[in-house]
């Protein structure tokens, strides 16, 4: 059984910031949104996490094995760097989907995010060494059938763009309301979805329902650990067997 850990990450009364004490040049705000995950990327990555970007402004990790402690670390040296600051707070959940509406609901419970007041809040638990287990994450990584074939080197990129977001929202809508994963648009053609405890036949079942709904074939490898790092290896390398064999799903575990 899965145990995911997750971390809501959001910018401090970012919006009224970003237009205080006048609006900001939109490529310094891209500027700082971009800098601000990639080290958010790499001190959660140090420790064997993963953190998606979602909307920038709100970000997800996950978080197995970091402690409150670890999560402290990361908030100071973001404060120290950045003209802003950002709050955290931390869940754990049998399904992904449920670890991230704890974490959201105590950082709501704390203030809103547009809560001048509001400033640096740490909420939450990890989970104890003693009940980590080799299980606890799933990690799906998901790419396009031939993308470079069927739409990099026919379409032009705008259009290449479209079908692999149709691709990507229908994927994401499917686990969201199918099997309570998240997942998460990383780049090029490849989507990492954070899973509970799904089987073969439930990916098959995903890979179809999207290639049905929009007619975008995927294929993913699955992997499982105990730290988000270590799923996500294994994932890729059953991704590369997936690609070796024609195969739309390998699962490494």
């Amino acid at each position: 059984m899965t145990n995911t850990q997750l971390t809501h990450v959001q910018i401090d009364n970012y919006g009224p910031w970003t237009v205080t004490p006048e609006p900001r040049r939109e490529v310094d705000l891209q500027t700082l949104q971009s800098r601000l995950y990639a080290d958010l990327s790499q001190l959660f990555g140090n420790r064997g996490g993963y953190v998606f970007f979602t909307r920038f402004d709100n970000m997800i990790a996950v978080s197995n094995g970091l402690t409150i402690e670890d999560h402290a670390m990361i908030q100071e040296s973001v404060g120290n760097r950045y003209p802003v600051t950002m709050s955290l707070s931390v869940a754990t959940g049998t399904t992904p989907a449920a670890a991230l509406e704890t974490a959201t609901e105590q950082l709501q419970e704390a203030g809103s995010a547009q809560d001048k007041s509001r400033r640096e809040v740490l909420e939450g638990r990890h989970i104890d060494t003693e009940f980590r287990t080799d299980e606890d994450v799933q990690i799906a990584h998901f790419d396009v059938v031939d993308a470079t074939g069927k739409y990099t080197d026919k379409l032009s990129e705008f259009d290449t763009f479209i079908q692999i977001e149709q691709g990507y929202a229908a994927l994401m809508k499917y686990m969201r309301e199918a099997h309570e994963g998240l997942s998460f648009f990383v780049g090029g053609d490849n989507v990492i979805a954070v899973c509970p405890d799904m089987d073969a036949a439930d990916y098959q079942d995903v890979v179809e329902h999207v290639h049905d709904d929009v007619g975008v074939e995927l294929q993913v490898g699955v992997g499982r650990g105990s730290l988000a790092e270590e799923a996500g290896m294994a994932a890729k390398h059953a991704l590369e067997s997936s690609r070796a064999n024609g195969t739309d799903v390998e699962v490494d575990f």
